[in-house]
């Protein structure tokens, strides 16, 4: 048998232990792939709590999505339950299903594709739902996080103008590094005051809460909201009529109820704009497998720009 160092979930609320387990060997419909990078995602740190799949196996290895090697090519391993009805991908080596293999470029880096399961496919699903288009202004909340930097980056590709909203002036520079004109630093009571003259026809939206309403009221008549995350709150009070009498589209994206096919090709096609440098994924911290807890503690903290990533090989 093969043995791999793996973070694993013991019990649920406590840190993940470090530990060597010994693999199964694959059946007809699984494949052994030697792991490189994985990317650590607030529903992993939420897997940990019990907060989701409270229901899995315990013990298991956490982790939905890593790069590595099969047979020697660089694939990324992502869906299919990994981490959550399985054993996941923070480890050096794991058995996955073959449906959860997406092949790779050589030219492409493994530590930031490593987070195109999940940040990948929601950036550009959201932007794609937003139907974002050449002559838009797209205001992005939450710019600063995995998926706003590439949301960021993305919808500049397409040629609107951007601009990206985050709490914190020292985080500024990040948000026009990743493609916006502008940065908004504004709360939620000034976010509609920040961004009048701006008059935006689509705004992405991770935050929930109270930006909801306010990015609501900002937008230009018939424009497109798309609410993926409620990270500032799950409630919170919309005024129907500025929806109704201005023609607002409120959209709505949800990565967990995506069926396995939605998944991968949703995956296709975010790798095909990350290959082709229109959409970006920032890696801004690189944490040691052996300091897996300090990775949920870096999500925990939001003080780092873009994506923690676990090196696990």
């Amino acid at each position: 048998m093969t043995s791999a160092n793996a973070a694993r979930l013991v019990e649920h609320g406590t840190p993940l232990s470090v530990e060597q387990v010994e693999l199964p060997s694959p059946s007809d419909d699984e494949v052994l792939v030697e792991l490189r990078f994985a990317s650590v995602n607030p529903v992993d740190r939420y897997a940990a709590e019990g907060k989701v799949a409270a229901d899995g196996p315990l013990p298991r290895t956490l982790g939905q999505e890593a790069t590595g090697f099969l047979d020697g090519a660089p694939v990324l391993v992502a869906g299919e339950g990994l981490g959550a009805k399985r054993d996941g991908v923070f480890a050096s080596a794991a058995v996955v299903p073959r449906t959860a293999i997406h092949r790779l470029p050589h030219n492409v880096p493994l530590d930031a594709a490593a987070a195109l399961g999940v940040v990948g496919l929601t950036a550009w699903r959201v932007v794609e739902l937003a139907e974002v288009r050449d002559g838009d202004r797209v205001l992005v909340l939450g710019a600063t996080g995995g998926v706003g930097q590439s949301v960021v980056s993305y919808a500049a590709s397409k040629g609107a103008e951007v601009w990206g909203q985050t709490g914190s002036r020292d985080k500024a520079d990040s948000v026009t590094e990743a493609g916006a004109k502008q940065a908004v630093i504004a709360d939620a009571a000034g976010l509609a005051d920040a961004v009048r003259d701006f008059a935006p026809t689509v705004v992405i939206d991770p935050l929930g809460g109270e930006f909801t309403p306010s990015a609501l009221l900002a937008l230009e008549p018939r424009g497109r909201h798309v609410l993926f995350g409620t990270s500032a709150g799950p409630e919170a009070k919309i005024q129907l009529q500025q929806l109704y009498r201005r023609q607002i589209q409120l959209r709505t994206y949800a990565g967990l109820i995506a069926t396995s096919e939605e998944r991968r090709e949703g995956i296709a096609s975010a790798l095909e704009q990350f290959a082709a440098g229109r959409l970006r994924i920032t890696v801004g911290r690189r944490v040691p497998l052996s300091a897996m807890n300090d990775g949920f503690a870096a999500l925990g903290d939001r003080a780092v720009i873009g994506k923690v990533i676990l090196e696990v090989g």
